[in-house]
């Protein structure tokens, strides 16, 4: 009997499961959207709606609770509505068709999928010929120990890495890079709670710049592509400058006690922004030939992302180019692929994959005839959706919240009218998801500097309610001033 438990507890460890409490939080989440699906009278709701509706409300309460990954539940919603609305028979009309199916995977072949995995191999390609690390430790000597310099210095490096790379990723290499210089330093110092909090603060802004920049805005041009589509340079245009605002202002705020203290540290540039290794221990280094091209083919492929109105070759078919030319010097090899952030690419697919199951089931139609006839100015409706956004990825996933709102977004930006194009809502509202920093648990560049021990919650706040409460203005006051 002991050896038959013993097995099943081996068993149930390979599962998500091992408290209970997920398995709890899901039985709640699956009660509370069919509860949303069937208790309430929705008058003229299309039965493929209702079936929509309850998919949605799952994978909302499932994100939000954490109960499972959150890339799991990205692939059980397209499950789900390849089984309930897809199938052949199935509830959505027309659905008698062998192929209905093939639109909730769609998405994972789309454009934005590919830039954005074009973007992570050229982050890949960074990480593995030490460029990043190489720059960031050139740039930081420059300094010369003064604070005053340093925190600028950090801040700028980390907010242009974060527009190509994951925040993650960033904000852990320029932790790496800083750790000798904070080691100087008490632990209460100041100046090392503002270099800490600059550099977590920087790594959410600067993703804000780029479609590649962080997974929302990739999400956000997903929703973009069958109504005309944005390229790269067009959300630059409109991401960048608030980023740079939002990120200036957290300078002021974090500069006062850093020019209080106005002594020198002692800048030791970690090892690793001097290592000509590879990030990979154990094989062999690159050659300087290798690491000259990944130079070349990634400021390329940038110059012709920002072109692409020049040369006509669209966004998605560039990122090709780093992805086929990186693997053929040998940068990038099976190791680096395997090594993608592919749950990130998961969360892409099921989100685009959501919307389109919203749309093609009539849900879309459905909500947008209850608001169509509102007279709330567009301008409105794009700021309270952005401050739920910011809101919302304080306390979960800013993926997840992006995924959950995106699709709400667009059907007002269709159904208010008004002059509210879906670009003026989409781009704003995945631009909001990226100013989550009053917490900790905020974002992952905020819980990487929170475990240096140096912080504390308080901490986070004054830039953090900064961030919250100018950002969605400036990101839905330049989107309706540019659209």
């Amino acid at each position: 009997m002991l050896d038959t438990r013993n097995e099943v507890a081996r068993l149930l460890e390979r599962f998500e499961f091992r408290s209970g409490a997920a398995l709890l939080k899901s039985l709640v989440c699956l009660g509370i959207a069919l509860a949303v699906m069937l208790l309430p009278d929705y008058p003229g709701m299309p039965d493929s709606a209702r079936w929509s509706l309850g998919i949605v409300s799952l994978g909302a309460c499932l994100w939000i609770s954490e109960a499972i990954p959150a890339f799991a539940v990205a692939l059980l919603i397209i499950g789900l509505q390849i089984l309930v609305l897809g199938r052949p028979g199935g509830v959505l009309a027309g659905a008698n068709e062998s192929t209905a199916w093939e639109i909730y995977v769609r998405p994972w072949a789309s454009p934005p999928m590919w830039l954005f995995f074009g973007g992570l191999v050229l982050a890949s390609a960074a990480a593995r010929t030490g460029m990043d690390r190489w720059i960031a430790g050139g740039v930081l000597r420059l300094t010369k120990g003064r604070p005053s310099r340093l925190l600028p210095s950090v801040m700028a490096v980390t907010f242009v890495f974060s527009m190509f790379m994951s925040n993650t990723a960033t904000c852990a290499m320029m932790l790496a890079v800083l750790t000798p210089a904070l080691a100087s330093l008490p632990k209460d110092s100041p100046v090392a709670k503002s270099l800490l909090l600059g550099l977590a603060f920087s790594a959410s802004i600067g993703g804000m710049a780029t479609i590649i920049g962080t997974p929302p805005n990739a999400i956000g041009a997903g929703f973009l592509s069958d109504r005309g589509g944005i390229t790269f340079l067009r959300w630059m245009i409109l991401g960048l400058p608030p980023a740079l605002i939002l990120v200036v202002l957290c300078w002021l705020l974090l500069r006062r006690p850093v020019r209080a203290a106005g002594n020198l540290i002692t800048l030791q540039i970690s090892d690793a922004a001097n290592s000509n290794q590879p990030e990979h221990h154990g094989k062999e280094p690159l050659a300087i030939w290798q690491k000259g091209m990944t130079l070349f083919v990634f400021l390329l492929t940038v110059i012709l992302w920002m072109t692409g109105a020049i040369h006509g070759a669209p966004t998605a078919v560039v990122s090709f180019l780093p992805i086929v030319v990186l693997c053929m010097i040998g940068v990038i090899r099976a190791e680096e692929i395997r090594s993608l952030q592919w749950d990130v690419l998961l969360l892409l697919a099921g989100g685009l994959s959501l919307g389109a199951g919203i749309e093609s089931s009539g849900l879309a139609a459905w909500m947008g005839a209850q608001i169509q006839d509102t007279t709330i100015p567009p301008w409105a409706v794009a700021l309270v959706l952005s401050y739920v956004a910011a809101l919302a990825s304080n306390l979960m996933s800013n993926t997840a919240a992006a995924n959950i709102l995106l699709p709400i977004g667009l059907v007002i930006a269709t159904a208010v009218g008004g002059g509210l194009s879906p670009e003026s809502i989409i781009v704003p509202v995945a631009l909001s998801c990226s100013i989550a920093m009053a917490l900790p648990i905020a974002t992952p560049p905020n819980a990487l500097v929170f475990a240096s021990g140096r912080l504390q919650t308080r901490d986070y706040l004054p830039g953090g309610l900064l961030a919250l409460l100018l950002g969605p203005p400036l990101n839905v006051g330049w989107c309706q001033l540019l659209s």
